[in-house]
């Protein structure tokens, strides 16, 4: 066999052999995931993000009227 041939036959060669399974075995795994959505914790943690952004836009809400009673032009201050 002539050495060129070598350099490009055991390059191909291991690729088929060693990389192109476990990158199929991985995409496909990974497909897979997706498919099944989201697991119980990932849904818990969602959650609980959307229990603490409503509480947080409940706490701006009270922070926005005090500042309407205390402070009345303030949303003007804030557009210029």
């Amino acid at each position: 066999m002539e050495p060129i041939m070598v350099v490009f036959f055991v390059p191909v060669i291991v690729f088929l052999v060693v990389v192109a399974p476990i990158w199929i075995i991985l995409h496909y795994k990974s497909k897979g995931q997706i498919a099944h959505g989201l697991s119980e914790g990932e849904r818990a943690d969602i959650e609980e993000m959307i229990h603490v952004a409503n509480k947080m836009a409940g706490r701006i809400e009270t922070l926005e009227s005090i500042l309407d009673v205390e402070s009345p032009g303030w949303r003007d201050q804030q557009q210029q």
